[in-house]
């Protein structure tokens, strides 16, 4: 029998959504975002919890996040500019909730650096193109111009347990979009700053913010679009 004799309607479903980095302007019915956001309840969840929260926006309110993400990181961009000739100048400091920028451990940075080189070799931006590099991550905090921008947000006295649900939440949320022909990407740079969604939505107290996510219909025309990150299968821990 061969993998497609093997696959059904759900691996089918699974294996076609991938990370969207380029969306058309078409706009999600309000329905259709009610219908996605309904199905991602049927996600499990640490005793029933669900410890997190989650936040859309789209029109008028994803347009003033996004410019507001693109300042902030127009301004990190260009005070790294001035600091190469001027060492005392300083960098903004980020006021997200968890540290964004870390180095990844030794054991996985072959993975994402892999993912790095299809990414920027996609756009053609050579590993010393630092204008190149910073044109590629400003589409990230623009969420891609997606047409709907989420935010996702974790109780941070039910850590890691929050987080873990969020997490099964958003691949639910994901895969129903993907089932109504809508796609999806993961934009976890966002979580850098929270200041723009403060400023737009009334988070509870003691969520923690963890990551943006984009919902559009994929742009068919754009390269970026093909990139396909491999699929590694599962490691499995041998027994003793």
């Amino acid at each position: 029998m061969t993998l497609n004799e093997e696959m059904n309607e759900f691996s089918a479903l699974a294996a076609s959504r991938r990370s969207t980095r380029a969306f058309t302007d078409r706009e999600i019915p309000a329905g259709v975002i009610d219908a996605i956001l309904t199905d991602a309840t049927t996600a499990p969840s640490w005793s029933n919890t669900r410890a997190f929260r989650v936040a859309i926006a789209s029109g008028a309110r994803a347009q003033r996040l996004r410019e507001r993400f693109g300042k902030l990181f127009d301004e990190e961009v260009e005070a790294h500019a001035r600091k190469a000739a001027d060492p005392d100048v300083e960098i903004p400091a980020p006021d997200g909730d968890f540290p964004v920028r870390k180095r990844y451990p030794d054991e996985l940075r072959p993975a994402q650096i892999e993912v790095a080189k299809l990414l920027y070799g996609t756009y053609g931006v050579e590993r010393g193109d630092i204008e190149g590099r910073n044109r590629v991550n400003r589409r990230n905090v623009m969420a891609f111009d997606a047409p709907v921008m989420g935010f996702v947000f974790v109780h941070e006295d039910m850590l890691p347990w929050s987080a873990m649900d969020a997490g099964l939440m958003l691949q639910t949320l994901f895969l129903s979009a993907k089932s109504r022909g809508i796609d999806s990407c993961p934009v976890g740079i966002l979580a850098t700053w929270r200041a723009p969604v403060d400023e737009e939505f009334e988070i509870p107290e003691g969520y923690k913010f963890i990551t943006g996510f984009a919902l559009g219909y994929a742009d068919p025309d754009a390269p970026i679009n093909s990139m396909q990150a491999p699929r590694p299968s599962i490691q499995l821990l041998e027994g003793k």
